[in-house]
């Protein structure tokens, strides 16, 4: 034998009692702990008071009358006809137990010697000597041992020993015998089979009385009591070998005394009438359970015995020495029937029904007011054990009341739940110290235990944890932990799915049965789904950065979810108190739409700030360089568009309605990026800068030097003709002549200009797809185009570009053969075909760098520019420029060949109506050329006057201003070529008229 276990008499009301622990370890133990005694040496004790108990009580220990059977141990003085069971149990019928299937108990009549054969359950065969075998029906008492489990030797030396110790002592109640110590007295080694089992009996005889003298007395045993002092180390003692208990012995003399001065002691001073060694709490209670689990049917656990009434009238023989009354039987028998249901896998609704028709009774005891003091001690733990399972089952009736179709049991278990916290709320409420006790204990307050109170805690802790197991299912991990899967989009849509179904079964298979307790219990199970979905979803879009389709999904199916809730929410709550209001206004909105919109809204604007950047790296870096020969644009320019496409594109894959807002707040951003770009494009000057400045006005000098050079250097080309249309023959050597070097002389910086101009028109190509895909999806507003700001401001990118291009080519790039060279010294010598050559050679470049959309604009810029040029020579080409109205045809020539090269460039790059509308003003120039001096000088002074507002007074002839607005009409575009015409009628004219002074 090992150390002594552990004793303590102390224990709390929902402490597990190990050898009590339930199958489904979901039945709280409420009797607190025996340590030293096992659940068999509880049982083997019990027995043994019970037949005691029956013996003492003059002739009811339901056996035959002992005149029959004297010597078997048979109870003496058992009421005649007490070992016939009624047919019907009283007890049974009030509780709503079915009768037994099987028939009556029986067992043989022991007349003689005879062989007891074995025959069915509850039937003993004999064979009496003439071979006919009799049967009878068995008494109580023998019931009451097969149902113990006790054999048949055991009970033999139990009644033998009774018999011997009581013989002489009639009248003797029971509750003035120590059993224990009498059983010790009486039994020796020899009465049993081996000293093995003698010393296993002492023990436990000797464990007995240490737990109902000591351990758990009535009253309580102070520690250093010094006869418990002495039975502890009588216990110790017999550990190794049993102690002599001889009549003489010394040890014995000593247990005698201990127990006897333990059992009989006063309490408060006053003297007692019986010994106290198994009434104390809670012995004495196990003691009994021990007894009151022999009711139900061996065979089959659910089914209690058709004896049970008189099996309980004998049981109550035992209540004087265990110090139990009506009160505490009906707590215990209530425990008994439920802890048997519970055991059975709550199989049985019988046994549900039982329990809670005792509990009526026990409802009844706790509000009288004769209540002994250690009822309380039993009444509370035992219901606050039965709220306890009641409540754990209601806390997750989707898993606890769901398996096996328990669906059909919740109203019981929530008649359970409410009749224990009815009980255990009243008794609080009478008593302040057990009211703090039984709050600590189970964790709530009486205002609690309303059923609507109840129902509503039930019904939201259940769903969620319901939610919780469909969590888990969809996503393989418990708590919120969704967002950390691979796919949580799927599995949050997986997840409304389930919880829509969860409400669905809420609603239709339990909210019928708590209807009964609560107005609307579907609306508070779908407010509570709504909240633990919504804490799901809150979690996923606060770890969620990237808008994507499969969020929008989430977000739609959040939504469609959210509609239904609310629907049958809405549908259970009417008729409800103010329409329900209270419960609805708990479902706090997903705000799905709101969701969307902010989530598209920051995606939009952080795609506008990744293209803001690429425009401001653009400003940094950008060389205006070609990508590729295969991509003749700006690098920048493509980075910002594919950025651009492809936010686009994104933004309508996103399959969200009622996106126009947010379209054009996209389209706003982009447009206005698109402009800054085209601002950034036309950053690179002015084509004023590339014109040449105007030489100051002067009259020709037909003695200059140059002239003189001419008549000298030159024959006359013409025999016979006028003199003042001789032309000088010889050519006059201009200033950057290359009329042998004919490759194109595009600058870099040109070159620069046309990547800018591909790129503008690479911009627009982009923006038409662009625009396209916006008007396909969103519509714009009234009066308003998707780009409209960007459309214009590429076009008048484009043209500036174009302009200062077409200006760059041919007042830097090609100035040295056409406005440094052209009719420099003589319209003779300084034709324009060599002129023609350079700049068809710059024409061709120009279109192979350009990309086709944007060479019609490129050359149509360049014709304007040189058409331009072609006129600065005539009207401001400085002082080695001079003509004579004998070089009208050969200039008329000269521009008419320029106006084919264009009309002839590529294929159909200028039309012919623009080339025409712009050698207009050229022609007109041209044609004021031809005219006589005389008819020169008066149509400027007429027109001079009348641009000044001076009428047509030719007396005083006004300076023209110069407006750089060449045309046939204007004022200082005729005294320009007054000035470039080599006569004396114009030197003299503009001498008089303005002072000019002669070239030098």
């Amino acid at each position: 034998m090992g150390s002594r276990r552990r004793r303590s008499g102390s224990f709390s009301f929902m402490e597990e009692q190990p050898e009590e622990k339930e199958e489904e370890g979901e039945l709280q133990w409420p009797f607190g702990r025996l340590d030293a005694l096992g659940r068999d040496e509880l049982r083997e004790s019990a027995y043994e008071l019970f037949v005691a108990c029956c013996r003492f009580s003059q002739g009811s220990s339901g056996r035959a009358p002992p005149s029959r059977h004297p010597a078997d141990g048979s109870d003496a003085g058992t009421k005649a006809g007490a070992g016939i069971m009624s047919a019907t149990s009283r007890v049974k019928g009030a509780l709503g137990l079915r009768a037994r299937l099987a028939g009556p108990m029986r067992t043989m009549v022991n007349s003689g010697s005879p062989v007891t054969l074995p025959s069915a359950a509850g039937t003993a065969t004999a064979l009496s000597p003439a071979g006919k075998p009799k049967q009878r029906p068995m008494t109580s008492a023998e019931i009451m041992r097969q149902q113990m489990g006790v054999t048949e030797q055991s009970d033999t030396r139990l009644r033998k020993t009774l018999m011997r110790f009581l013989a002489g002592q009639v009248g003797r109640q029971a509750e003035t015998i120590i059993l224990p110590l009498e059983l010790l007295r009486h039994l020796r080694p020899p009465d049993f089979v081996d000293s093995n089992e003698y010393h296993r009996w002492q023990r436990r005889q000797l464990k007995i009385l240490e737990a109902g003298l000591v351990l758990h007395s009535w009253p309580p045993c102070d520690r250093l009591n010094s006869s418990g002092l002495r039975l502890r180390e009588i216990l110790t003692a017999s550990e190794l070998k049993p102690i002599d208990t001889s009549k003489h012995s010394e040890a014995m003399r000593n247990l005698c005394n201990c127990v006897m001065a333990l059992a009989w002691r006063y309490q408060n001073a006053t003297p007692v009438e019986a010994c106290h060694w198994a009434d104390g709490f809670p012995f004495n209670i196990h003691l009994y359970l021990s007894l009151l689990r022999s009711i139900f049917d061996l065979k089959d656990k659910t089914v209690i015995l058709d004896e049970v009434d008189e099996l309980l009238e004998l049981m109550k023989k035992t209540w004087a020495t265990l110090g139990i009354n009506k009160m505490v039987h009906t707590v215990c028998f209530t425990w008994v029937l439920f802890e048997q249901y519970v055991r059975t896998g709550l199989v049985e609704p019988d046994l549900m029904g039982a329990t809670l028709a005792l509990l009526d009774e026990v409802a009844n005891d706790a509000m009288r007011p004769e209540r002994e003091s250690g009822y309380v001690k039993v009444l509370l733990p035992t219901m606050a054990s039965l709220k306890a399972w009641a409540e754990k089952k209601l806390l997750d009736y989707h898993e606890g009341l769901e398996k096996g179709g328990r669906i059909e049991m919740m109203d019981n278990v929530l008649c359970l739940a409410f009749s224990t916290a009815k009980i255990i709320s009243e008794e609080t409420s009478s008593n302040a110290s057990v009211g703090m006790l039984v709050k600590l204990d189970t964790g709530g307050d009486a205002d609690d235990f309303s059923p609507i109170n109840c129902v509503d805690r039930f019904i939201r802790a259940s769903l969620k944890c319901a939610f919780t197991k469909a969590q888990e299912n969809c996503n393989g991990k418990v708590d919120s932990r969704v967002v950390d899967e691979e796919d949580p989009q799927e599995a949050l849509i997986k997840l409304a799915k389930e919880t829509e179904e969860l409400a669905l079964l809420e609603k239709e298979n339990y909210s019928p049965l708590l209807k009964r307790w609560y107005p609307n219990p579907t609306a508070v199970a779908v407010v509570t789904l709504h909240s633990c979905y919504g804490a799901v979803l809150k979690q996923y879009l606060l770890k969620t950065s990237v808008l994507t389709n499969e969020l929008v999904r989430v977000l739609h199916t959040a939504g469609n979810l959210e509609k239904v809730l609310i629907q049958m929410a809405a549908e259970d709550s009417v008729g409800a108190e103010g329409g329900g209001k209270g419960i609805l206004s708990e479902m706090i909105p997903y705000q799905v739409d709101s969701i969307i919109f902010n989530l598209i809204k920051r995606w939009v604007d952080d795609r506008l700030r990744m293209a803001r950047g690429c425009f401001n790296r653009a400003k940094e870096t950008e060389s205006w360089n070609p990508k590729s020969k295969s991509e003749p644009y700006a690098e920048s320019a493509v980075d910002l568009m594919q950025l651009a496409k492809m936010t686009v594109d994104e933004f309508f894959e996103i399959q969200v309605e009622a996106k126009d807002e947010l379209g054009r707040d996209l389209a706003d951003g982009l447009d206005t990026l698109f402009k800054e770009y085209c601002s950034f494009a036309a950053s690179c000057g002015s084509k004023e800068s590339f014109i040449p400045a105007l030489p100051p006005l002067t009259r020709c000098n037909q003695d200059s030097m140059v002239a003189q050079l001419w008549k000298r250097a030159a024959a006359p080309c013409t025999v016979g003709a006028d003199p003042s249309l001789v032309l000088v023959c010889r050519p006059f050597p201009a200033p950057g002549d290359s009329t042998t070097n004919h490759r194109h002389t595009a600058s870099r910086g040109t070159q620069r200009l046309c990547v800018r101009l591909n790129t503008l028109q690479y911009f627009l190509g982009c923006l038409h797809t662009i625009d396209e895909s916006f008007s396909s999806h969103c519509s714009p507003l009234p009066s308003h185009r998707h780009f409209d700001g960007a459309h214009s401001s590429i076009h008048s990118v484009i043209l500036h570009v174009a302009e200062l291009a077409a200006f760059r080519l041919i007042f830097v790039d090609s100035s040295h053969s056409f406005y440094d060279s052209l009719y420099f010294g003589s319209v003779y010598h300084a034709r324009i075909h060599p002129t023609l050559q350079v700049l068809n050679q710059n024409l061709t470049y120009l279109t192979s760098v350009l990309i086709d959309g944007a060479q019609p604009q490129a050359v149509c810029e360049v014709m304007k520019a040189s058409f331009g040029a072609f006129l600065m020579v005539l009207l401001a080409g400085g002082s080695g420029r001079a003509f004579t109205r004998g070089d009208y045809d050969m200039l008329v020539e000269d521009f008419m060949s320029l106006k084919h090269m264009f009309l002839g460039c590529g294929k159909g790059l200028v039309a012919e109506e623009v080339v025409e509308q712009q050698a207009e003003v050229v022609e007109g120039v041209l044609a004021l050329m031809r005219l006589p001096t005389e008819k020169l000088v008066e149509d400027f002074s007429i027109a001079a006057c009348e641009a000044s507002g001076l009428g047509r007074s030719l007396e005083t002839v006004p300076m023209p201003p110069t407006t750089g607005k060449w045309h046939c009409s204007d004022p200082n575009t005729m005294l320009r070529v007054l000035c470039h015409r080599n006569d004396d009628a114009a030197n003299r004219f503009l001498k008089k008229a303005f002072e000019l002074p002669k070239r030098r």
